[in-house]
């Protein structure tokens, strides 16, 4: 159903046939990437690989609604720093006085600063639903199991309502549409909506805790561990993961990724730029260059 469609479903790829805490810790590694580092043609180069590894993973298009759903997110962003930010030199429009909150100058600098900071949650934005899509959560809930068994089962069940409670709300919805008179409309549509939706979810919950008891996970102990050995796309993305954050690290103390918006913008592109950017490209993209033991 086009309500579930962004969440969690096996496919052939080496990010899927990836173990969850390798997948998780990858994905976070692109995250610390995404933070430390400013450059933009740095941010930009990660955001294609990120693309490209969506692709990789059978979820390019996925992604591609997700980078089209965010705008509603980065653009105010742009607009927003642009009417706050004073501190550029570049002005490129004056809006006179705007009293309390002093004089409406527009730079170019709050501009680009604001659209670093846009392309940098786009990017956060991407790298979690990419996440979400390739890495089972399921396993890796299964891993918190080992600390504490109730948690991670109610995690696991919220997380799985999820998707269901999405499917009730698009059948309610398609019922509503098929009344004589039509769907209500408005507020008040949304608000009955929402009340069906919130009383099925309390009546399904009630069944589920009364299913758990009967089969008596309330006597459960923390479940035994056992060994999964290492596949050849545990160890690529692992050591993904490793070159990943070590580059940013590099770029961010080395100056590779060197970006300053005030008072001027000034965003050098060297030759150390350059490699720092197609270091990370093939750092993100190798581990799926190997499809050996992806199940078909």
């Amino acid at each position: 159903m086009r309500a579930t469609r962004f969440f969690y479903r096996r496919l052939p790829s080496p990010l899927h046939a990836t173990r969850a805490g390798v997948g998780a810790l990858w994905a976070a590694a692109l995250s610390l990437a995404t933070l430390l580092l400013d450059q933009p043609l740095v941010l930009l180069t990660l955001l294609a690989g990120v693309l490209c590894a969506g692709a990789g993973a059978g979820v390019g298009r996925l992604l591609a609604r997700s980078m089209r759903a965010s705008a509603i997110v980065w653009v105010p962003i742009v607009l927003v720093n642009v009417l706050v930010s004073r501190q550029g030199l570049t002005v490129f429009a004056r809006l006179g006085d705007l009293g309390p909150f002093g004089q409406g100058d527009l730079t170019l600098e709050a501009a680009v600063f604001g659209a670093v900071i846009a392309l940098k949650v786009m990017l956060l934005i991407l790298i979690t639903t990419l996440a979400s899509l390739a890495v089972d959560p399921d396993e890796l809930l299964r891993i918190v199991r080992r600390l504490s068994f109730r948690s991670a089962l109610t995690a696991s069940l919220a997380t799985r309502m999820i998707p269901v409670l999405a499917a009730d709300a698009q059948r309610l919805a398609e019922a509503q549409r098929t009344r004589p008179l039509g769907p209500p409309r408005g507020a008040r549509g949304r608000v009955a909506l929402l009340r069906a939706v919130v009383g099925g979810s309390l009546d399904r919950a009630m069944d589920v805790a009364a299913t758990l008891e009967v089969r008596g996970f309330a006597t459960a102990r923390r479940a035994p561990r056992l060994p999964r050995p290492w596949s050849r796309h545990d160890i690529g993305f692992l050591a993904s993961a490793v070159a990943i954050l070590a580059l940013a690290l590099v770029g961010r103390l080395a100056g590779a990724a060197r970006f300053d918006a005030y008072p001027e913008v000034h965003a050098p592109v060297g030759a150390g730029t350059i490699g720092l950017c197609l270091a990370l490209f093939a750092a993100i993209l190798l581990p799926f260059a190997d499809r050996r033991g992806v199940d078909g």
